[in-house]
C-alpha cells in the first residue's frame, strides 16, 4: 500500500515596517515569524532621530499560505501602529514609462527588464513624442503616443496617465527622460510612487543643452540624481545620485555621453531598489535599505 504525504510550500517574502520608535519591536516582529515558522534571510533597520520613526525591511521564508503569516504578525502590527507591506520576493513590479525623445533611460530599462536583472513588468510606455515607438517595439513593449502641446493636451495625457494606473493597478510610475512637468493635481496622485531622473551639475544649468553650458563653464563633475515626483520641481526625496569625474579635455558631445550613462545607471538603480521595497520615505528624505 502506497502512502500519501503532503508538502508543505515554502514561500520567500519581502516584509516592510514603519511605525513611532519604540522599545520591543524587533524581538516582537522575531518572535512573530518564528511562531509562524518562519526563517529570516535578511533583515534591516534603522531609527530616525530627526522623525522617531523606527523603518524595517526583513526577507522570511515561511511555510504554509499568506494567511498564516499575516495572522502571527497582525497582534504585532496592530500594538505598534506599523504601517507594513508583506509581498513575494522577486515578484515583478507592476510600471508604467513615460516618455519623450530620450532613448538611452528607456533602453536600459527594458533591456535589464528582459535580462532579468530588474524585478518589473511593463505593460506600456506613454509618450509626448512618438521618437521611441522603434524601440517599444523591439522589445515587444506597447506604446502609445500622445502629443503635449496646450494645457488641454496636457490635461488629455496625465489623464491617460491616470486611466493606466488604474487599468493595469500601476505600482510604479517612471519618468524616463520625460520632458513634462507634472501637475500638482498628477503629483498627489502619485505621491509616493513616481520616480525621475535628472542631471546634476555644480553649478546647476537648466533649459535647453545643458551639457553645452557645462562645458563652457569647465564642470568637473557630473552626475545624476533620481528622486520621488513632487509638485516641487526636482526636488522631491532623493533615491540615489551617482558622480563622475571630468576635465577639460572632454568635448561637449562626450560630456552628454558621460552623463546619459550616469542618468541611466541612476533611475535603473533606484527603480530596481523600489522594486524590491528597499526605499521607504521618511519625511523629505528616503531610507533605502540596499
Amino acid at each position: 500500500m502506497t502512502t500519501a504525504s503532503s508538502e508543505t510550500t515554502t514561500t520567500h517574502w519581502t516584509l516592510t515596517l514603519v511605525c513611532q520608535d519604540q522599545p520591543g519591536i524587533v524581538h516582537a516582529i522575531s518572535g512573530a515569524v518564528v511562531q509562524a515558522g518562519g526563517n529570516i534571510t535578511e533583515s534591516a533597520q534603522f531609527s530616525s532621530h530627526d522623525t522617531g520613526t523606527f523603518f524595517m525591511r526583513l526577507q522570511v521564508e515561511a511555510p504554509g499560505e499568506r494567511a498564516a503569516l499575516e495572522g502571527a504578525l497582525a497582534p504585532v502590527i496592530a500594538h505598534y501602529g506599523m504601517q507594513h507591506k508583506l509581498d513575494v520576493v522577486g515578484r515583478p513590479t507592476r510600471t508604467l514609462v513615460l516618455a519623450s525623445k530620450a532613448a538611452h533611460c528607456v533602453n536600459d530599462l527594458l533591456f535589464r527588464q528582459r535580462a532579468g536583472q530588474l524585478p518589473i513588468e511593463i505593460p506600456l510606455i506613454l509618450a509626448n513624442h512618438d521618437d521611441l515607438s522603434g524601440l517599444a517595439e523591439f522589445y515587444g513593449k506597447r506604446f502609445e503616443h500622445h502629443p503635449v502641446t496646450d494645457p488641454e493636451s496636457k490635461a488629455a495625457f496625465e489623464a491617460r496617465v491616470l486611466q493606466v494606473v488604474d487599468r493595469y493597478d500601476v505600482e510604479l510610475v517612471v519618468l524616463a527622460r520625460y520632458m513634462q512637468i507634472l501637475s500638482p493635481e498628477l503629483c498627489a496622485a502619485l505621491e509616493g510612487r513616481a520616480i525621475n531622473i535628472h542631471h546634476s551639475f555644480l553649478p546647476g544649468f537648466k533649459g535647453a543643452n545643458p551639457y553645452r553650458q557645462a562645458h563652457a563653464r569647465g564642470v568637473k563633475l557630473i552626475g545624476a540624481t533620481a528622486h520621488f515626483v513632487t509638485s516641487d520641481l526636482d526636488e522631491g526625496p532623493i533615491i540615489e545620485q551617482n558622480v563622475v569625474r571630468v576635465d577639460h579635455t572632454r568635448s561637449a558631445p562626450e560630456l552628454m555621453a558621460i552623463g546619459q550613462d550616469e542618468e541611466s545607471r541612476t533611475l535603473t538603480q533606484a527603480v530596481r531598489w523600489f522594486a524590491e521595497d528597499r526605499v521607504l520615505l521618511d519625511g523629505a528624505r528616503t531610507i533605502v535599505f540596499r
